[in-house]
């Protein structure tokens, strides 16, 4: 009797924890749902994009992780001028030997047609076991931080450029590359700024615990690439390409003079083809991103400490930095998303407008520094950035053959993390003086004014062999 009792209350007891259970999971099934319709829109599930962009939000929201670990134990736990010595000793010991290693990556990884699933599956894997063996040594900041915090760059890297590798074999029908690149980019911008407040929030537990959440991230990240489709692997038809005009070397064929053209013949006769080759419009527009990117490296640096040190007006160093931040983000997720509008029509012209847009931003910033002035180069920057870098990927599958484009994407990569390496040092040596700053800023954009904007510009009015992108 008292056993068909229980049994009849607990009824009513197992349907509310049911129900309860339903309600709490409803939430994060309609958010998973939505995004995973998002990502599959399109064509974009059936050809494999969909499974690329989510694997690329599971790398953003890895690396912020450790992002927000390195700048705690770096740059926030400490006055400014040993804040300056250790972000100082952290580019030496980190960016210093990535110089070196960037031009590798590349040609390294163009050995490896056959394994680019396996090689971010890697690098993924390599992170997380990184940032486990960086969760003991974040508290203390000792030197046995900075090797591990180079093979996380390293990774991240290496990951960057066989993702972009991958996207022209993952196009849906009707889909261009400049939409696709979009799609990926402003979904690890997004997975970006989820992650960041939850990193922030496990700082608040101990400083290892984002890194324990960066390697949980990067295990699932793992797994994921593995699902990525077969054709990801698939190296048909391509061969390396290369910056400049460097031909391998061939015997001249009989009654002729080993001349210039001679030498520009492979063994079997024909140019390698190399990325002048297939016309200026792409090795001009990866000159203005080169300039973009350099920007981006140097204000982030040279930001960081101006504003720790000097605030803008009427705010707190916290706020500071967070004022630029969320203009820096905003600025490129709108960029994005603009190209994503635009389908980089005419993208010559796209890349000349928004570096000379740029570089009269920052020539305002450094006659008017001011609070509202630091911002809109910031946002400014982060906008063109992304546009100008869409761009260039629209050019890049236009004038590229297929059977080099691959191997162009990871080389074009390569070049423009080295400068983001090398303008990030400029923002670390130079003077803390805000007029100063801007007026590097602007330099280095109208370096890449110099010997860009014309040349895009002629390219542009001469028009493509090739139809463009839409």
């Amino acid at each position: 009797m008292t056993s068909a009792r229980s049994h009849k209350d607990s009824g009513p007891l197992r349907r509310t924890g049911r129900a309860l259970g339903h309600a709490l999971r409803t939430p994060f099934t309609i958010t998973a749902k939505g995004i995973r319709k998002a990502t599959h829109a399109h064509g974009a599930g059936e050809s494999g994009l969909g499974k690329l962009i989510e694997l690329h939000a599971v790398n953003g929201a890895g690396d912020v992780m450790i992002t927000i670990a390195l700048a705690s134990t770096v740059f926030f736990s400490v006055p400014t001028d040993e804040a300056r010595g250790r972000v100082a000793l952290y580019l030496a010991v980190t960016m210093a030997p990535f110089t070196l290693l960037a031009p590798v990556i590349g040609p390294l990884l163009d050995r490896l047609p056959h394994g680019r699933r396996a090689a971010m599956a890697g690098a993924m894997l390599a992170r997380a076991v990184l940032a486990l063996t960086m969760s003991g040594a974040v508290a203390t900041g000792g030197l046995e931080l900075y090797p591990a915090a180079l093979g996380v760059l390293v990774c991240s890297k290496a990951y960057g450029v066989v993702r972009s590798a991958v996207v022209p074999r993952l196009l849906p029908p009707r889909f261009s590359l400049v939409k696709a690149n979009s799609r990926v980019t402003l979904a690890g911008l997004l997975a970006t700024g989820v992650a960041a407040p939850i990193g922030a929030g496990l700082l608040t537990i101990g400083s290892p615990w984002p890194l324990y959440g960066a390697c949980v991230i990067f295990i699932g990240g793992t797994v994921l690439a593995f699902t990525l489709p077969h054709t990801v692997d698939s190296a048909k038809g391509e061969r390396k390409a290369r910056l400049v005009p460097t031909y391998a070397a061939a015997a001249p064929r009989p009654g002729t003079k080993r001349n210039g053209r001679s030498r520009g013949r492979e063994k079997n006769g024909e140019k390698r083809p190399g990325l002048r080759s297939v016309g200026p419009s792409v090795l001009n527009g990866l000159q203005a991103n080169t300039a973009h990117r350099a920007l981006s490296g140097f204000l982030i640096f040279f930001l960081a400490f101006l504003l720790r040190e000097h605030p803008l007006s009427g705010q707190s160093a916290a706020v500071s930095l967070g004022i630029v931040g969320v203009a820096a983000g905003a600025g490129n997720a709108l960029g994005t998303a603009f190209g994503a509008w635009l389908r980089a029509r005419g993208p010559e012209v796209i890349v000349a407008s928004v570096l000379t847009l740029a570089l009269g931003v920052a020539v305002l910033a450094a006659l008017f520094f001011s609070t509202v002035m630091v911002a809109a180069l910031s946002a400014t920057a982060g906008f063109t950035q992304a546009l100008s870098k869409l761009s260039l990927d629209a050019m890049i599958q236009r004038d590229v053959p297929e059977e080099v484009r691959t191997s162009a994407f990871a080389r074009s990569e390569t070049v423009l993390q080295m400068a983001w390496v090398v303008g990030g040092g400029i923002g670390i040596v130079l003077p803390l003086n805000g007029v100063l700053g801007m007026s590097v800023a602007a330099g280095i954009l109208a370096l890449g004014a110099a010997t860009s904007v014309r040349g895009l510009l002629v390219g542009a009015r001469r028009g493509s062999p090739h139809p463009r992108v839409a």
